[in-house]
């Protein structure tokens, strides 16, 4: 509800340096104290509260399957190293592929039909741009080491990570279902946007609450953290930043949401490539971008209404 950077600027107009729990507790009730009227505006209801659960408990999901593909590819480096140049590793087909055949040890011992058994597999198959005997033939020239102990581990990890992407799938039902249950209208509004889908939409719903939260889409960029930091003193003018100081779980999710409308959308495509044609480094430029996203999405929402009127 409050970031904590407020209370401990707070605590420091003291003289004192004591620091002790029961100082500490003294000085956040005061804090509240001397802030209540703003402070009661920022509860959430339950609802809100468990949508924004839910959309963290899967975000945390998604890095730790980002961190198990990782793995996974450093594993493959030592039992398989050439199946990354084949295929590509993160598809249903590949997974039970690799859970099966881990190196290419195994898969030169293997018989040509039961290679064929696992990529023709109910459920995982999809059209391959690749057969079992170029797999076969990889592993026959593979300079892989041998290793059991990263053959099991590898499987474990394999294993771990379609159990952890069944996870996720779940997660981005139950989101959406929340989604639309609390925020139809809201999430219908920011869809209209080419380029950003429930995948980005719903987290960004949970993070944000109400758009009545806002007096203004610059206290929505400040909330984010996405907000300029500038550092002038005489002559002196330092580098400006952006503050950081706002909830990185949305600002995690406005990065791939202008990354994302930047690649789908002509209209923040074209102003990127502005930015980048004006000299800009490409995070400065994506920001910038986020800055038009955010200005943009804070009128869709204001005066509920779509993408293409709001640009008309």
């Amino acid at each position: 509800m409050i970031n904590p950077l407020l209370i401990a600027a707070f605590a420091k107009l003291s003289l004192r340096k004591t620091k002790t729990d029961k100082k500490d507790a003294m000085t956040i009730a005061q804090f509240l104290l001397v802030h209540r009227d703003t402070i009661s505006q920022l509860s959430l209801s339950q609802d809100m509260q468990d949508f924004r659960d839910i959309a963290r408990e899967r975000e945390s999901v998604g890095n730790m399957l980002n961190a198990h593909k990782v793995e996974i590819k450093r594993l493959l480096q030592s039992t398989f190293p050439e199946l990354e140049r084949i295929a590509n590793l993160s598809t249903r087909v590949m997974l039970e592929f690799i859970a099966a055949f881990p190196s290419a040890r195994l898969v030169k011992l293997a018989k040509p039909k039961d290679i064929r058994k696992v990529l023709q597999r109910k459920g995982v198959g999809t059209r391959l741009t690749y057969t079992a005997e170029d797999l076969i033939q990889a592993a026959k020239q593979s300079v892989a080491t041998i290793s059991p102990a990263k053959e099991l581990i590898l499987q474990g990890k394999v294993r771990t990570l379609q159990h952890l992407q069944e996870r996720y799938e779940e997660l981005t039902k139950i989101l959406t279902q929340y989604c639309k249950a609390s925020m139809l209208e809201e999430f219908e509004i920011i869809t209209s946007i080419d380029g950003i889908n429930k995948g980005t939409a719903t987290p960004f719903l949970a993070e944000i609450g109400g758009i009545n939260n806002y007096a203004s889409y610059k206290k929505f960029i400040a909330f984010a953290g996405i907000d300029p930091t500038v550092y002038q003193s005489g002559k002196f003018e330092g580098a400006s930043r952006i503050s950081k100081r706002g909830n990185r779980h949305l600002r995690r999710v406005i990065w791939t949401m202008t990354t994302c409308v930047i690649q789908h959308n002509e209209t923040f495509k074209a102003y990127f490539m502005k930015k980048r044609s004006e000299g800009q480094a490409f995070k400065k430029a994506v920001l910038a971008t986020a800055h038009k996203l955010i200005r943009i999405i804070f009128a869709m929402l204001t005066q509920r209404t779509m993408f293409k009127k709001v640009c008309a």
